[in-house]
């Protein structure tokens, strides 16, 4: 029921007058600092939303950790390079989820754009990750499942799988769930729905998606969860 509401807003809204580049712009800078913001909470990043506010605007918070600014910088120079891509319409592929995960992990440049070499636990998770040596095939075989997938599931129920599998992969050393996130976008704005906010205050919720997953095989707490920021969005364009 969800989804067929979030496809009647969809085609109303391909249905009304465009936004203007001004109206756009505005509404692009205020999500990227509370998406900044909330991603980068979710990982233990202390910066306040006000705060994050001001580092993206060049501003140095004191008795902050220099790398909680550079989070917030690399997180939305990230953002900025995935709307670059949206008008692309090409598939996701590695190379791209490598160059995002390189622009997120500025604080990090030795492990910025690849994947862990070591073995690595989710602590708090039912989910343990595949051994390093695993991980060049499972991201070629999710991507290639990906694909597999347009035409036979809704898109949100398909980019909410491949959220799921993508984290339970586990590719990268640091900065998977912010990558995940990330690219949780760019698969939503290349089908034509807005970039969602999983906000801080719902990380517990979030996080029960990844283990109702893993434990049950049920992916569709994550796939409400997504279906309810998307619908939130989009009413929030209707209304202007």
């Amino acid at each position: 029921m969800l989804l067929l509401n979030i496809d009647a807003k969809k085609a109303e809204l391909n249905r009304r007058r465009p936004l203007t580049k001004g109206e756009l712009k505005r509404l692009q800078d205020e999500f990227i600092v509370e998406f900044t913001y909330n991603s980068n909470a979710i990982e233990g990043n202390t910066l306040t939303l006000q705060e994050t506010a001001m580092v993206l605007q060049g501003v140095t918070i004191d008795q902050k950790p220099l790398k909680d600014h550079l989070e917030a910088v690399g997180h939305k120079d990230a953002f900025v390079y995935v709307k670059s891509l949206v008008s692309d319409g090409n598939a996701i592929i590695e190379r791209e989820i490598k160059q995002i995960h390189s622009l997120v992990l500025m604080d990090k440049p030795e492990d910025k754009g690849v994947y862990r070499r070591i073995p690595v636990k989710i602590i708090g998770a039912v989910h343990e990750p595949p051994q390093p040596y695993l991980l060049e095939a499972q991201m070629t075989e999710l991507i290639r499942r990906n694909e597999q997938k347009r035409k036979a599931m809704h898109p949100i129920e398909r980019i909410s799988k491949f959220h799921l599998d993508f984290e339970g992969i586990h590719p990268f050393i640091d900065g998977n769930g912010r990558i995940g996130r990330l690219v949780l976008n760019l698969d939503l704005m290349q089908n034509g729905y807005p970039p969602i906010n999983v906000k801080f205050t719902d990380r517990k919720r979030y996080y029960q998606a990844f283990d109702a997953y893993y434990r049950d095989g049920n992916a569709g707490e994550m796939v409400e969860l997504i279906a309810g920021y998307v619908d939130e969005r989009l009413g929030q364009y209707l209304e202007m």
